[in-house]
């Protein structure tokens, strides 16, 4: 078999990265993880690169804003998966220039790990996050650098717990709000689901230089669907609020960041149906769960058991 390539994570303490090193040294790669020297003093995140060191994986010292540092991190590896945070974003360009002149990197993942980007059609606030990942995406790709884009749509973590609801704790068991008219299908994934999927296609042949799409068919729902699958478990019928476009559209106006864009990517998800509107051609992208059907995901009617 031929040897599995050497990974490196960057913004590998962040929400997603963290199951990103998980899946890539649960699944035998050699795993390396960057963090700044003041990270590894901080308490949490700290423990964490000793966590990760446990299931043998290389903790390097290295900066986004020191050039030297990430040419050298990544001359140790084959494939670098970047999941730094919507304030990084723009420091990817930092990334990709540190990859142009390292000259050995076999394939770029870039920070996505939501909607297909140059297929989304936000609003702002969400709008100008979504193009600055366009922009890395042209820049990848006129650096000719090979890659893969990883539209992974919804983090269960993140949306099931509380049925996509703002400003609550728990899962609803009274009253839900529903986005829209609740029609529209949506993709959730749980977030290890997410890292297993990936690490999968970094060194397939298969998903070089296109999108990789993970929506396995359990994990498509709408919002209506999603609160039947919940009633189902409860034995209990919630009260429904429906909001209209034109309700969220002034919401998102009208409140602060972050829920301004928490909102606008609630509203091109579940009212202009950015995850699932279009069919995935094979010029431009694969899905996830036909390429590796031996992953064993978790789905979202699964996943709704843990709360019963």
């Amino acid at each position: 078999m031929a040897e599995k390539s050497k990974i490196l994570v960057i913004g590998a303490s962040g929400y997603i990265g963290k199951f990103i090193v998980q899946a890539s040294a649960e699944s035998g790669h050699p795993t390396f993880a960057l963090f700044r020297e003041s990270t590894l003093h901080d308490p949490v995140k700290g423990q964490l690169a000793k966590d990760f060191k446990s299931y043998g994986v290389t903790i390097l010292t290295g900066d986004l804003q020191d050039h030297e540092s990430l040419v050298k991190a990544i001359r140790q590896v084959d494939v670098v998966i970047s999941s730094v945070g919507a304030l990084q974003l723009a420091d990817q360009f930092k990334i990709i220039a540190a990859i142009k002149e390292a000259g050995n990197v076999k394939r770029f993942l870039p920070s996505e790990f939501g909607n297909d980007v140059d297929r989304a059609r936000a609003v702002e606030p969400a709008k100008s996050i979504f193009e600055i990942k366009v922009k890395i995406r042209r820049a990848i790709e006129a650096e000719g650098i090979p890659y893969t884009y990883v539209a992974s749509h919804y983090f269960a973590g993140y949306f099931l717990p509380t049925l996509a609801q703002l400003g609550v704790t728990a899962i609803p068991r009274d009253k839900v709000v529903i986005y829209g008219d609740g029609n529209v299908k949506v993709v959730f994934n749980e977030e290890l689901d997410i890292g297993r999927f990936t690490i999968k296609a970094v060194d397939d042949p298969r998903t070089l230089n296109k999108i990789l799409y993970i929506k396995p068919a359990n994990n498509i729902v709408t919002f209506n669907e999603l609160v039947a699958l919940w009633e189902k478990k409860i034995n209990k019928r919630l009260d429904k609020e429906y909001i209209s476009e034109e309700q969220i559209l002034k919401q998102i106006q009208e409140s602060p960041t972050p829920v301004n864009i928490l909102l606008s990517i609630n509203h091109s998800v579940f009212i202009k149906g950015d995850q699932t509107y279009f069919e995935i051609k094979p010029s431009f992208g694969v899905e996830a769960s036909e390429l590796y059907p031996d992953v064993k995901y978790t789905t979202v009617d699964g996943y709704l058991d843990r709360f019963v």
